[in-house]
This record gives C-alpha cells, structure tokens and sequence, in this order.
C-alpha cells in the first residue's frame, strides 16, 4: 500500500499543524469552516490562531460557484498573497470546495486539510480531485491538485453523528471490494459502528493512495475508485437537485448494490458473492427509493468518465477487483434496479 507524502497521522492535530505551518513561511493564513466545524471540531484544534476564519453553510447543496465567491472575496479583502495558506477544517465539501478556491486564488496558493468525517479521511481528501457542482450535477467544475498536508485524527470521528460516520463507510466498503479481498473479509467479520477507526483509515487511505500513485489524473486504473459511483452519483444528484435528504455515501451504497448486480449479469462475479454483498451492505444501510430510469440517464450522461455519449461503469470482477471503461445497456440498469427493488 501506498501512503500519500502529504498525509500525517496524528494523534494531536494542534501540534501537528503548528509543525507544518512552521516550515511554510506563510505571510497569512486563513481557516475555513461551516457552522459545524466551528462550533464541534475548531475546539480540537485549541490555541490555533488564524489571521482569518471564514465559515461558508455546511451542507453538498452550498458546494457552488456563489460560495466560492464568498471564500475568494473574503480572502480578497483581507489581502491574502501567493505566499498565504488556507486551512480546510471540515468534511468532503469543505475539502473540495476550499482545495478549489485555493488552486484557482491568484492561480494557487497553498492549503492544507483538516478531514472531519469519515469519508474526507478515507476518500475525499485523498488524491487530489477538487472540485464544486454546477448546474445541478456534483463535482462538474475542478482540478487536480495536491495539498501541501492532510492531518488526519480519529479525534474528529467522535464529534460525528452515526448517520455521517455511516456515510463514509460506503466508501470503506468499496475499497475492499475493488481491491482488497482480505480487507473486505475482515469488515464482514465487524459489526457496524464497532471498528477499529485507526486501523480502517490507515488501510483505506493506503489503498486509494495506491491507485492514485498508479494513475494521478484518472486515465485509466483510477477509475475502478469509481464503483458504485455512476448510479450512485446519479441517485445523489437527483436527490440533491429535489431537495431530498440523501448523504452521499447512502447513494454509493445504493450505487454499489445495483452495480453489483450489473457484475452479476455480466458473469464477472457469481450470485453468492452479489449476495454477500447485498447482505452485509443492507445491514448498514437502508433501501431508498430509486428516481424513473429516464431521471437517472439525463444525469449519467454528463458523467465525467464518459467517451461521447457512451456511459462508463466500473464493475466488480470478484472480490478485490474492478475493471473500468465498462459499457453498460439499458436493459442491464432496467434489471439492476428492479432487483435493488425487490430486495427484502
């Protein structure tokens, strides 16, 4: 497995943070925040100064272009240079949206994240992909830029409620699946929430940075991070756009249930091991009720791992494995969603 050089494991993130900001040499730094990490994680970070503190709403629907403005002028105002740092405290749209406004603020200036929540720690703040939705579809305007660090502390864990921790453990889940049979083993063998978190990120952060190492700007190994994720981003952004309560590791969960079924009935995984699946992700999850197929295709279309107007899934092929650049009928999505359907 291969750990990011920018990721810190850290049992005291104030001293963690202190030691990084001490060899930047930065003129200013800023912290950015929402109403959450202000009030429940900021205290983690006790004595931390910033020169500036901007808290923007919480919540994947303030993930825009309006709230990046306010991050810009915000920093804008306060005169921040190249030279200036911003520190993201807070889950994946905190870590998105601020990596974003950082890479694009006078072409770049450095930043470093804070991961609140599981899935920033696992997933999110890992690999470089930053990025804000746009015109109702998630992650639509971004790039590829590394932090200078990522702190991460199970502190942060504590401050969760279970639904979020439960949100990114989806993504736990389908790093065993695409790539790591033993791990996936290994989670069958928990109960849901009594894990070793430690243990879990490490791992889950070892694994993703693998395939990122193998393959930085996603042209090709990359995509298999992407199972669960064609549907699910679709079930997650039709929710979104009906402003519906959907968290985003509940749609993957969902995602990787139907694409799963997909990999069944392309015989690259048997019927035992869909139903494994099926079963140990439904004993986290519950079922949510699907959109209209024709919902879900005007949403896929505009997948960024799209060739043309062909859409790309990542299938499982056995415990452990994924293909990617795989093309999908209609017909095989019109089944997966009446068997996610009639599950009991």
């Amino acid at each position: 497995m291969t750990i990011p050089e920018y990721i810190h494991f850290s049992n005291d993130p104030l001293a963690t943070l202190s030691k990084v900001l001490s060899t930047a040499k930065a003129d200013k730094v800023a912290l950015l925040v929402d109403e959450n990490t202000q009030s429940m994680c900021l205290p983690i970070l006790g004595l931390f100064k910033a020169d500036l503190i901007i808290e923007i709403v919480s919540g994947e629907k303030h993930k825009t272009l309006d709230s990046c403005q306010i991050i810009w002028q915000k920093l804008t105002e306060a005169g921040f240079s190249r030279k200036s740092i911003l520190v993201n405290l807070g889950g994946g749209v905190i870590g998105d949206m601020g990596g974003f406004c950082a890479s694009t603020f006078k072409r770049g200036i450095r930043f470093i994240n804070i991961p609140t929540t599981l899935l920033a720690a696992v997933d999110a703040n890992i690999g470089g992909k930053l990025g804000i939705d746009f015109m109702g579809f998630k992650n639509h305007i971004g790039v590829f830029n590394n932090p200078m660090a990522v702190i991460v502390s199970d502190q942060f864990l504590k401050t969760l409620p279970k639904r979020e921790l439960r949100s990114g453990y989806a993504e736990v889940i389908k790093h065993g699946l695409i790539a790591d049979k033993k791990y996936w083993d290994a989670l069958l063998d928990c109960t849901f929430p009594n894990l070793d978190w430690q243990d879990v990120i490490r791992h889950s952060i070892g694994i993703k940075g693998s395939v990122v190492a193998e393959d930085p700007l996603e042209n090709g190994k990359r995509k298999i991070l992407n199972f669960g994720h064609t549907l699910g981003h679709a079930v997650e952004t039709y929710y979104l756009n009906h402003q519906k309560s959907l968290l985003h590791g509940e749609a993957i969960a969902c995602g990787m249930i139907l694409e799963a079924h997909i990999s069944y009935q392309q015989s690259l995984v048997s019927e035992q091991i869909l139903d494994e699946i099926c079963k140990h992700i439904l004993s986290v999850y519950e079922k949510i009720t699907l959109p209209a197929l024709q919902e879900l295709n005007d949403i896929m279309i505009h997948d960024k791992k799209n060739v043309g107007s062909t859409i790309n899934f990542s299938l499982i092929n056995n415990l452990g494995s994924c293909l990617y650049d795989q093309q999908v009928d209609e017909k095989s999505i019109i089944e997966a969603i009446k068997y996610y359907e009639n599950i009991k």
